[in-house]
């Protein structure tokens, strides 16, 4: 569903501009598209903010600019680093009934069994869909599953009207058995042999003799007490 948005037109650009309108906890942003010029406009800080969070990464803002109505679908949005509000937002327009194409992120659900290791191969799944009917993530089910399981874009559930634009052959979601520390360290060894990398013994010496200090003072500071 979309987010009411009442937007105001702008005549005044560059950085000055834009530093007034985020004074006033406003936002500059641009809608483009549909082989018309770009409209300038201004929206509300915390509503478009809010809007975005609820929408996610493809968030679709029902603009209301001076009377008129605009589907707009969020293309990028620009967001201080520091203070963390809105700086920028460009978004496509769009009109209902239209097909649009954009990358929806995956969201795993549950847990593995024990002892694996669960690795998000592909973060986000490029999907064609109804502007009108954008999901808002694809949710991949984990709950029990053991190492060895692969799940590939051809095996998620789409929402309806969906159409999935990536390889179907795709590693999404790698499950695999979760390694100890000694075998880690024996892959370590085994490919330092490969590459010719010789440990300095007097490393392992120093170290062992760092440890017997550290041993030798924490008996001598308990005897002292």
């Amino acid at each position: 569903m979309s987010e009411k948005i009442t937007a105001e037109t702008r005549t005044e650009f560059g950085k000055g501009a834009a530093r007034r309108i985020r004074r006033d906890n406003k936002v500059p942003a641009v809608i483009y598209g549909h082989g018309n010029d770009p409209v300038h406009v201004t929206l509300p800080g915390h509503a478009t903010m809010m809007a975005i969070k609820h929408g996610g990464a493809n968030a679709l803002l029902e603009l209301d600019i001076d009377g008129k109505t605009q589907l707009a679908l969020t293309k990028q949005v620009q967001v201080d680093p520091i203070k963390r509000h809105l700086e920028h937002i460009d978004f496509v327009a769009v009109v209902k009934g239209e097909r649009v194409t954009i990358d929806v992120p995956v969201h795993l659900n549950g847990e593995a069994a024990r002892e694996t290791l669960v690795v998000t191969e592909t973060a986000t799944i490029q999907l064609e869909a109804e502007a009108t009917h954008i999901p808002e993530y694809i949710e991949v089910d984990i709950e029990g599953l053991e190492a060895g399981t692969q799940i590939h874009a051809s095996d998620l559930k789409l929402p309806s009207g969906s159409v999935l634009l990536l390889d179907p052959e795709t590693l999404v979601v790698n499950i695999t058995e979760m390694q100890s520390q000694e075998a880690l360290d024996a892959e370590l060894e085994e490919a330092e042999a490969e590459a010719g990398i010789e440990r300095d013994e007097s490393d392992n010496d120093v170290d062992e003799v760092g440890a017997e200090d550290s041993a030798d003072e924490s008996t001598e500071a308990s005897a002292s007490e």
